[in-house]
């Protein structure tokens, strides 16, 4: 008996060690399940040495006949290993080596070491130390979208329930850290003494002390008492009695916790405070307050929607009342101000030949003013609004659009609206064009035109009496027509490309004037003035027409200069010169024969001035006086080539230069006026030297004044001499600016750090030296402006400068700067200092306005992440506090 178990044990110990030499054999690099043998002798499933077998993953229902009677299961636990795998006696448990993989149904567990207990559906999972001691293979647990890492894990696969020891879940935005927890479901677990925080480090910077918790995946925390932990200092008080923290991936409704703080005049406040409610997945709401201790409140209604694949958008209202002053004394002030902000965009993919678009920003002028949070916002004094439909006829050159359009200027309280614009549009057609023509098309198929009409009914004034005006007799309508004839183009002398085209246009005005003279009796026109002559409104259709001639030459002309030196770096200097010439004409629509134009007596001497009926038309109107225009402009363009010297390995490599990016001179002729037949010449240039861009220009009026500044048509140079012959400057600009950074320094700094990382070492050992490479970029932009239109008259010079720069002096230090000085004035305007440190999972800003009525400064510590934003210390002085 004992010879037959001594045989056995043997026999045990000698196929135990025969499976692990098996195992040992190398193993390909893809995971190669090997075969196994059930041996009816031991009990024990030998490994067989023949690897090359690669067939699906052992699971458990694939197992001989026994283990499948023994074992009742639900599914295949599908299991690998990259270095072995061993079956105990019974063939109920697996013992799994080198990159072990669980997989049951939804749940997947890897980790260095795994053993499976087939029976009780039970698996253990644990790291394997390296040699230097550090853990390697670290279970790594994911059920669906749940996943996190341990350090031990036990987990049975029925019940799903398990311990878990060093833990590390990601719970939304945030971490959760326990030594050892216990899952009670499959998405619940309970812990002790845990940490959450929102630092992805191993060992994170800051965290909550959790007493207990009970973390449910992708839903909430709910812990007990907690206290703060900044850099394994704790902070006991104050004490957090419980706390709750929503970690669904999807948003859902709650209460949005206000920020503090205080202001001079409006006292200490809770601010963006309110609730959240996530209706569905096509909109949400949420309604925000303010509150002052001084008195001012607001409330806030924002909400978002959307239709997957067909529109998106949002809509703001805002209302606030300000209240600055004690009650009853004479500074007190209350001041109610509300804002609109509406945006809409229709999906690309809804319809491609219609869209509906909005962008409103509407408010009163004083909002931005009194409640603005930043300073961008608060400078702000132009606004606009527009909502758009638009269509679009396939195969068809139509197109339509409605907008209803609105602008503001907060400085004046004027108010535009335009309720609605219509227009309709025809892309160029060409009649006369065959469609299936065979050889080169004749002059007359280049004959074309197309068409456009605009539609407008708009009124300005101001804010506060916007509602009081008269649809009849405030607003301003009409619509124009327009009809650009293109006549086929020709050149001439084969270089010229000539250019002969007509335009019509025509403008329906719903109502018209008329002017009267009565001597008895005074009125008051719209700009307030006092006269003897009463401006009737008619009503009715009419018709206010206009049509021109117009003819334009143009060609290129080109001027070369080759060095005659063969070994200059200079190849080569083209001169690119585009000279225009056009000649345009139009009748005298003042001629009483159109009726566009009256005559009234304004005064008792009997002096009679003309004026037209459509005076102050949407679309303006015809003017006075025959107009056969010549215009002239001359375009220049200098390039240069050159040698390329920085690269040394090319052979006659060039690269081209620009001297002059463009200098233009422009100028009309009418030939029919009686006097001032030359329009002033403008020139303007552009270029780039070095790399600063530079813009300038000038205007130069032909004509002289007499000696009370009044102009006369008498040419300059019959009057003047030297530089004056060409004409009086009336204007001059100029502009350039400059933009130093520090790429170079970048480039060399990381041409060391890789000789230093691949141990190529530059002369001396580069490790003894410290990388002083500091990245910065410094900016500047100058203006100049000269305006003088009257030489009796001084000149209004105005230069302005804004510098700018960024110094990162590492890579969690950065210092902005920005700053506007006008030197005629000499003064600085808005100047901000700005200062950041990143501190991985915090982040600290300092803002610095130094003077100026936005004179301000913050300063903000804070948590990074939206999760925890009210973690944070917070002062600041507001730029209200000036006023």
């Amino acid at each position: 008996m004992f010879g037959e178990l001594y045989r056995k044990l043997v026999t045990y110990i000698i196929l135990f060690l025969t499976g692990l030499y098996a195992a040992g054999q190398e193993v390909p690099d893809t995971l190669t399940r090997r075969a196994y043998q059930l041996d009816d002798t031991t009990g024990f499933y030998l490994m067989l040495r023949d690897t090359s077998y690669t067939g699906e993953p052992v699971a458990a229902d694939s197992l001989s006949a026994r283990t499948a009677e023994d074992v009742v299961i639900e599914a295949p636990i599908e299991y690998t290993a990259k270095d072995s795998i061993i079956f105990s006696l019974d063939g109920q448990r697996v013992y799994m080596y080198g990159d072990s993989r669980v997989k049951y149904m939804t749940i997947e567990l890897t980790a260095a070491h795994v053993i499976l207990d087939l029976e009780t559906k039970e698996v253990y999972a644990e790291g394997v130390p390296d040699s230097l001691g550090v853990l390697q293979g670290k279970p790594i647990f994911q059920d669906g979208s749940e996943k996190f890492e341990s350090k031990t894990l036990r987990y049975n696969f029925q019940t799903q329930k398990g311990i878990i020891t060093d833990v590390v879940t990601e719970q939304g935005d945030g971490f959760v850290h326990s030594s050892r927890a216990k899952k009670i479901s499959r998405d619940a677990f309970i812990l002790q003494q845990g940490k959450y925080t929102t630092c992805d480090a191993d060992h994170p910077h800051f965290y909550l002390n959790l007493s207990r918790a009970k973390v449910v995946s992708n839903n909430k925390i709910i812990t007990g008492p907690a206290y703060m932990v900044l850099e394994d200092f704790p902070l006991y008080f104050p004490v957090i009695p419980f706390g709750y923290f929503p970690s669904s991936p999807r948003y859902s409704s709650g209460i949005l916790i206000p920020t503090y703080g205080e202001e001079a005049n409006r006292g200490f406040f809770l601010r963006e405070g309110g609730y959240y409610w996530a209706a569905n997945d096509y909109f949400d709401l949420s309604a925000r307050g303010d509150i002052y201790s001084k008195g001012s409140w607001g409330a806030k209604l924002h909400t978002n929607y959307r239709v997957r694949y067909r529109f998106s958008g949002g809509f703001d209202f805002r209302y606030a009342v300000n209240v600055y002053g004690e009650r009853g004394l004479d500074t007190y002030t209350r001041s109610p101000q509300f804002q609109v902000m509406w945006s809409h965009s229709q999906d690309a993919k809804a319809n491609p030949s219609r869209n509906f678009s909005a962008n409103v920003n509407f408010s009163t002028s004083g909002y931005d003013k009194q409640n603005a949070l930043s300073a961008d916002n608060y400078l702000r004094t132009q606004k606009s609004s527009s909502i758009s439909y638009s269509k679009r006829w396939e195969n068809t050159p139509f197109n339509m659009s409605a907008n209803f359009r609105h602008s503001q200027n907060s400085t004046d309280t004027t108010l535009t609206l335009s309720l609605p614009e219509l227009t309709f549009n025809m892309a160029k057609i060409y009649p006369l064009k065959f469609k299936n023509r065979v050889g080169t098309a004749k002059w007359y198929e280049k004959f074309g035109f197309s068409y456009s009409a605009n539609m407008r009914n708009t009124i300005t004034a101001k804010e506060y009496e916007i509602l009081e005006k008269s649809f009849a007799t405030d607003w301003k309508n009409g619509i124009q027509h327009n009809l650009p004839i293109s006549l086929p183009n020709f050149n001439l002398f084969r270089y010229i490309n000539m250019s002969p085209s007509v335009s019509y246009s025509e403008r329906w005005y719903f109502k018209s004037i008329e002017k009267t003279y009565h001597a008895d009796q005074t009125f008051r026109d719209e700009r307030g003035r006092v006269s003897h002559v009463k401006t009737d409104t008619i009503t009715g259709l009419k018709r206010n027409y206009q049509y021109a001639y117009s003819l334009s030459a143009t060609t290129n002309i080109y001027g070369m200069y080759m060095p005659r030196n063969p070994n200059s770096r200079v190849q080569g200097i083209r001169h690119k010169v585009t000279p225009q010439l056009s000649f345009s004409y139009n009748p005298d629509f003042g001629d009483p024969k159109f009726g566009f134009w009256r005559e009234v007596q304004v005064d008792s001497t009997g002096r009679i001035e003309p004026y037209s009926i459509f005076e102050g038309g949407i679309y303006g109107a015809t003017g006075r006086g025959a107009a056969g225009m010549v215009s002239f402009s001359l375009s220049n363009n200098l390039e240069m080539k050159v040698l390329e010297t920085k690269d040394t390995t090319a052979t006659n490599k060039f690269k081209k230069i620009k001297l002059i990016d463009n200098l233009s001179l422009n100028t009309s002729y009418n030939l029919v006026a009686d006097s001032f037949n030359l329009s002033p010449v403008s020139i303007r240039g552009r270029t780039t030297i070095q790399g600063v861009g530079v813009n300038f220009g000038t205007m130069l009026d032909p004509y002289v004044v007499n000696s009370r500044g009044q102009r006369i048509s008498e040419y300059a140079w019959n009057h003047n001499k030297g530089l004056a012959k060409l004409g009086r400057f009336t204007n001059a600009n100029l502009s350039f600016g400059m933009q130093f950074d520090s790429k170079k320094g970048q480039a060399e700094s990381a041409e060391a750090r890789e000789a230093i990382e691949g141990d190529n070492l530059l002369p001396g050992d580069m490790r003894d030296y410290v990388d002083f490479n500091i990245p910065w970029n410094f900016g500047f932009d100058y203006s100049f402006n000269y305006i003088r239109p009257n030489p009796n008259e001084k000149a209004r010079i105005t230069q302005t400068i804004n510098l700018r720069g960024r110094v990162t002096l590492t890579e969690k230090w950065s210092i902005n700067m920005n700053t506007n000085y006008d030197i005629t004035a000499r003064a600085f305007s808005f100047t901000n200092f700005s200062v950041y440190r990143d501190l991985h999972c915090w982040e600290m800003s300092l803002n610095f306005v130094p003077f100026g009525y936005m004179k301000s400064y913050s300063f903000t510590l804070n948590a990074r992440t939206s999760m925890l934003r009210d973690l944070k210390v917070s002062k600041q002085r507001s730029f209200y506090d000036n006023f």
